[in-house]
């Protein structure tokens, strides 16, 4: 027995849509194997059930639109004899007047509480300066200056080059040597 069609091919022979070299060979296999032809037929009943169920039920139009026209006067007339409730009234409880006053002076408060102070322009020079001295490297940047110190250092050593400049400490108590390297851009 030769290879069974696909599917989609067996579907297609069932509603006559198969053509050319695919329809020769489907229909040959058939004509051995009752398997694909039960599966044919399967789904030429089941096309059959879709065309049943595609076709539109006869819908009394002229009845639904009357009972829809009388629903709508039912509908009207039921909310004529509801009786409008009173106007709503417009403006803040007095609940909400509170709670907006409290929010106006909480943030007026934190306002002047938390409002920053100018500063003053300092004249800073336009780079900062990295020197060494017996105590250790200092960065100093206008007024304000960061140094690396190391009071119980022995054996300092420094070195400068280009943009680096390092010392190195040993303790006199522990023995233990720190590396400072301070790197300026």
């Amino acid at each position: 027995m030769s290879k069974h069609p696909s599917e989609a091919d067996l579907a297609l022979v069932a509603g006559g849509e198969l053509t050319g070299w695919r329809r020769w060979s489907v229909a040959r296999h058939l004509a051995e194997c009752a398997e694909c032809r039960r599966e044919v037929a399967e789904f030429s009943s089941l096309r059959e059930e879709v065309r049943m169920m595609a076709e539109m039920p006869e819908v009394p139009w002229g009845r639904l639109a009357a009972e829809m026209r009388a629903n709508i006067r039912v509908g009207l007339e039921a909310g004529e004899c509801v009786p409008e409730h009173a106007a709503a009234r417009h403006g803040f409880s007095l609940r909400a007047a509170v709670a907006c006053a409290s929010l106006v002076m909480l943030l007026t408060v934190g306002f002047l509480i938390e409002r920053p102070v100018p500063r003053a322009a300092e004249d800073r020079p336009a780079e900062a300066v990295l020197e060494t001295n017996g105590s250790g490297i200092q960065v100093r940047e206008g007024s304000q200056s960061m140094m690396l110190l190391n009071a119980r250092a022995r054996d300092v050593q420094y070195q400068a080059g280009g943009s680096t400049m390092g010392a190195r400490y040993v303790n006199a108590d522990t023995g233990q040597v720190t590396i400072n390297n301070v790197y300026v851009q």
